[in-house]
């Protein structure tokens, strides 16, 4: 295993364990606000699609950065 292949599993590996556990905090939240008021179900939606949506993004920068360890 060469040192390119390390760099690149440590990259993926570790740039997605913050949008994992941000995007399991969010949907808590939004599940406990749901549960709170029922009514405004629509609006939480939204913004949970939208709030996962970014977290999501920080992981495919990581994954971005991985392949580019990989190959240049």
């Amino acid at each position: 295993m060469e040192l390119k292949d390390l760099g690149m599993a440590l990259a993926i590996g570790l740039g997605t364990i913050g949008p994992g556990i941000g995007i399991g905090l969010i949907g808590k939240g939004a599940m406990e606000a749901i549960g709170r008021n029922p009514e405004a179900g629509n609006q939480i939606t939204t913004t949970l699609i939208l709030s996962i949506a970014f977290a999501e993004a920080v992981a495919i920068y990581a994954l971005v950065v991985a392949l580019i360890i990989k190959f240049v």
